[in-house]
């Protein structure tokens, strides 16, 4: 113990406070480590859950301005597919433009994915209500901009349907199908999804009798051989 010549009750006060202020700093410690821990199991299940929500409507508005734009100057089942028939008026083969079918398909992809990155720069739009963990104050609050990093893949395909629609009538249906592969990262973990678009593009209905192994398959896929345009399946 030091000597102190005055009041010798100095040395404990200073104890006390010495022992009041390391009890502080352990309460704020262990606040900080019971914060950190309720954020993590409570609050991160809440901004994954928003995020992805805003990011499925992100990409849905992405995906159909994209579209819109890409079929703006109007696209004919007739710029798409040919259809030859035999002498008795019935379908002998029906084949593709591959290079129209590439490059729309392409400029929806590259175009959805530049809609979605500026869609994205923003950040995600929460509830401060949210940011409590508690579900009946998870819309109030004012929203707080989160930059979370959304990222994105966007793929185009066609694929087509056969659909009788009466004796000897077929409609023949030209989907553009959209997947976009998304991943929202965080600190603490990755969450992926993926939000698929089936669009129609066009369609005709084939007068005359069409063959099965078209009826049962699909020309843009693996059921069938894409015939180039001009020409005459076997």
């Amino acid at each position: 113990m030091k000597n102190y010549r005055g009041d010798p009750g100095i040395y404990y006060r200073k104890k006390r406070r010495r022992k009041k202020i390391a009890v502080l700093l352990l309460c704020a410690c262990l606040f900080c480590l019971s914060a950190a821990l309720y954020f993590q199991h409570n609050v991160t299940k809440v901004l994954i859950s928003i995020s992805e929500a805003t990011m499925r409507a992100h990409t849905t508005v992405a995906i159909n301005d994209a579209v819109y734009y890409t079929l703006s100057d109007g696209v004919r089942y007739e710029d798409l597919v040919t259809v030859e028939r035999g002498e008795t008026g019935d379908v002998t083969s029906i084949s593709a433009d591959s290079l129209k079918i590439n490059k729309i398909a392409r400029d929806a992809a590259s175009i959805s994915q530049s809609n979605l990155k500026n869609l994205s720069l923003n950040g995600i739009p929460v509830p401060l209500g949210a940011l409590t963990g508690i579900e009946a104050l998870a819309g109030l609050g004012p929203k707080i901009h989160i930059l979370i990093i959304p990222v994105s893949s966007v793929t185009c395909e066609f694929s087509s349907e056969f659909e009788s629609v009466g004796i000897n009538q077929t409609k023949h249906s030209l989907y553009l199908n959209v997947i976009a592969d998304i991943s929202i990262v965080m600190p603490s973990r990755t969450e992926n999804f993926a939000v698929t678009t089936d669009i129609l593009v066009c369609e005709c209905v084939l007068v005359g009798k069409v063959p099965d192994v078209y009826l049962q398959g699909d020309i843009f896929g693996n059921h069938l051989p894409l015939v180039p345009s001009g020409q005459v399946s076997p």
